[in-house]
């Protein structure tokens, strides 16, 4: 009796063991998911964001070489995985040599916490580093697998995407040729795939993964008022300068010489435009930052008036006149100086971030 029990606790002890390593180092397709596997499965709900269970979603991209595009995405706060594949083929499977043949587009796979990142956020952060233009081409690779994609796994998911798609077509006045299809035929790729720009930092990618460094500001959020509305919320002297403009004195202006931590936002329509981490003294008599809170929140233009040869800074949304950039700025952070006028912008300090809705940028001040 004793040897049956010794054989009974002995198998269970085994299948245990099987269980524990096969989890350890499950493979599917070859490739050994481990912890990845965990995050994707139904167990991720685990964890709090701000006193909050994650929620977990997923959506696969296509765009390009998929190396690039994993990269830039596991930098992106909110993502918890990114994995690589091969994504709607014309067949069931295909590894890296068939997918030429077999349609499949090179394609991440990413799960986010959507208390943290939304569908939206990850969608404008996909279209800043492809050519949503471009068929079947992307940066020097060119081929049916590389073309752009995004694919599906829940018909709710349609509305939002649409809404990016015609969102950007508006933006840039072209057609967008990505596909947009429910997610089928996903083979995750190999291993040596898997993280390949971690493992090979010096591996080439079109995929400009320093934009992920680059926070997002939805323009979304901070629409332009009309004319008439922007002449009641503003002050005569902040139109002056914002819409028609003028200059301020300086040295006798409200944040020439004001360091307080926190970010300077448009006056006009509150969109984010400089961090106090950028700012110093330049000694020219109105605020002077090393650069913008994002690239993406500022136009350049040409400015010939008083017989000078100046490039104009006006902000993104707003149009708004801020004031001037010049190459005379600290050199050990990129030579440049914005010259902005104090009318042009608000100040909110850094523990009414939050308040107002800023805290998505308060790792930047």
């Amino acid at each position: 009796m004793d040897r049956k029990i010794f054989v009974v606790m002995a198998t269970l002890v085994m299948a245990v063991a099987f269980v524990y390593i096969s989890l350890s180092n499950t493979k599917v397709d070859g490739v050994k998911h481990k912890t990845k596997q965990l995050i994707q499965s139904n167990e991720v709900g685990k964890g709090t964001y701000m006193g909050k269970e994650k929620k977990i979603k997923e959506i696969y991209l296509a765009g390009g070489c998929f190396w690039g595009l994993e990269e830039y995405f596991s930098r992106i706060n909110g993502v918890q995985d990114v994995t690589v594949g091969y994504a709607n083929g014309r067949v069931k499977t295909t590894n890296y040599s068939l997918i030429h043949s077999t349609g499949h587009a090179e394609t991440v796979h990413i799960s986010y916490d959507s208390n943290v990142i939304s569908l939206r956020e990850i969608l404008l952060y996909y279209f800043r580093v492809i050519d949503p233009t471009s068929v079947n081409k992307q940066g020097n690779d060119t081929g049916e697998q590389y073309r752009t994609g995004i694919y599906y796994t829940s018909e709710k998911e349609l509305e939002t995407i649409k809404s990016v798609i015609d969102e950007k077509e508006k933006e840039i006045n072209k057609k967008i040729v990505v596909q947009v299809e429910p997610l089928k035929h996903y083979v995750l790729a190999e291993e040596y795939h898997q993280d390949y720009l971690k493992k090979n930092p010096n591996g080439y990618c079109h995929i400009d993964v320093s934009m992920a460094n680059n926070p997002l500001i939805d323009k979304n959020k901070y629409p332009k008022p009309s004319k008439e509305e922007l002449k009641r919320k503003l002050t005569k002297d902040e139109y002056a300068v914002t819409q028609e403009g003028k200059t301020e004195q300086a040295f006798s202006n409200k944040y020439w010489d004001s360091f307080g931590d926190g970010i300077y936002v448009d006056i006009a329509t509150g969109e984010p435009l400089f961090s106090s981490k950028d700012k110093y003294n330049s000694g020219c008599g109105w605020p002077s930052f090393t650069k913008p809170i994002s690239s993406e929140v500022v136009n350049f233009q040409e400015d010939n008036s008083f017989n000078m040869k100046r490039i104009e800074v006006k902000s993104r949304i707003g149009n708004s006149h801020l004031g001037h950039v010049f190459e005379d700025g600290p050199k050990d952070k990129g030579g440049l100086r914005f010259c902005i006028n104090s009318l042009s912008i608000r100040f909110i300090p850094k523990d009414k971030m939050e308040k107002e809705g800023y805290g998505y940028l308060l790792s930047r001040v």
